[in-house]
Parts: C-alpha cells; structure tokens; sequence
C-alpha cells in the first residue's frame, strides 16, 4: 500500500513537471493537473495537502539529485578545475534533462506561489555556490597558495554562468541548451582560474 501510495506521490510531481514543461508561462493549477492526470483534486489532494507541497516535492528531487551527485564528485575527483567542471556540467545537463522542473529552478513557474519555495529554492543555489567556494578554498590550502581574485568572487562567478544559462534555457522555451558552448566556454573560464 505505502509503495502504491509512493508511485502514485511520484506520478502526480511527473505530471506536474511534464505541464511545466508544456505550458511554459502559464500558472498549473490543481485543477489543470487532477484533469490531466483523469482524477479529481480530492484525489491529488489525498498524497499532497497543497499544491505548495507538490511543488516542495519537484524541489526535494532537485535537492537530493544535485547534492548527492555533488558530493560523489567531490569524494571521487581530486583536480579542482575538473571538480567546478564537473559541477557545473552537472547543474546544465540537470536542467537540459528535465525542462519543466528546470522553471522551478529559475523561480519562474514559483510566482504567485509560498515565498517559502523560492527560498528553498535560492537555498539550494547558495549551498551549490559554498561547495565551488569549498572546493577553490581547498586547493588554496594543498598548495599553499592562494588565487589573486578571492574565491567567494570566483564561485560566485561560476554559478552565476551556469544560472545565467539556465535561465536562457526557459526565456527560449527550451531551445536554447544550457550545454550548448560548455566545452568552448569552460577553457575560457579554466585560462581564468588557472590565471587567478
């Protein structure tokens, strides 16, 4: 029973995220997705309280993806520039894959909604920003030489670029890839941090 209540948790937030990616720019409401989905709200409403919960659903399953992956790559890769690499190939290849969770991300499909699921949400992205800074700090350390541009500035730097292209990803409707340009822009950014 408690597995089919989970699938069933798990098929209303893929539904809801499949809407956000169909129907960019317009508010989903519970409605809108219990119709979708063939149920009534009262059903919807049965596995999530508000639509406020579902919505903290889509950003718990972006919270556990990113900062798991995160912290495997920071266990398993020594380099820091392969390191910051790798997590900002993470976060655009993240948003790549899933479109309509990716207008959570941005805050966009969050307007009108709980003030508290935009901060979530802003929480999320500065936790992101500490582990870039944790991880320029700590080659600081093993080298005993510290970057020319501080390090808050640089990962702010970086996650500011891999925002910046998440964002493009929506404003397009999801033509333009947050991929797109990675490899070639990334060798720019390396010269610099290799340089700071």
């Amino acid at each position: 029973m408690a597995e089919q209540k989970r699938n069933r948790r798990e098929e209303i937030l893929q539904a809801l995220a499949a809407m956000l990616e169909t129907s960019p720019g317009q508010r989903i409401t519970t409605a809108k997705l219990a119709a979708n989905l063939g149920v009534s709200e009262a059903a919807l409403y049965r596995h999530f309280p508000s639509k406020a919960r579902m919505f903290e659903g889509l950003i718990e399953f972006v919270e556990d993806t990113l900062l798991t992956r995160i912290n495997l790559i920071m266990n398993e890769e020594k380099n820091t520039l392969s390191r910051c690499y790798m997590i900002l190939q993470l976060l655009l290849t993240f948003a790549e894959r899933n479109p309509g969770i990716t207008r959570v991300m941005t805050g966009d499909a969050l307007m009108g909604e709980h003030d508290r699921l935009r901060s979530r949400m802003e929480g999320l992205f500065n936790r992101i920003e500490s582990s870039i800074k944790q991880v320029l700090r700590e080659k600081a350390m093993r080298e005993q030489q510290k970057f020319i541009v501080d390090e808050a500035v640089l990962a702010n730097m970086l996650l500011s670029y891999a925002d910046g292209k998440i964002s493009q990803f929506v404003r397009s409707n999801f033509k333009r890839l947050p991929t797109e340009h990675l490899a070639a822009q990334w060798q720019v950014m390396e010269q610099q941090l290799a340089g700071a």
